[in-house]
């Protein structure tokens, strides 16, 4: 099964460096290239993302230098609402 959110990581690893200058530290949305929001926590990002955006379709990402805090992708049945 391929990653539906490869293109988001993708698009995270080729603009690092400009997302770092702006949002170090924080943890931002992405969907079809875009920021949608940025948060100081991933439970933030989840919880507000997910009310205009279905889960699994935007990524959440930690912004930071290097590869330390690259995304872990999480496969789950639950159902949030």
């Amino acid at each position: 099964m391929s990653n539906p959110l490869q293109r988001e990581f993708e698009f995270y690893i080729s603009h690092q460096d400009e997302l770092v200058e702006k949002y170090d530290g924080k943890v931002i949305a992405i969907k079809d290239g875009n920021v949608l929001g940025v948060y100081d926590d991933e439970l933030t990002a989840v919880t507000e993302t997910k009310k205009s955006h279905e889960l699994g379709t935007f990524l959440v990402q930690k912004v930071s230098k290097g590869n330390a805090d690259y995304s872990q992708t999480f496969h789950s049945r639950a159902v949030f609402s």
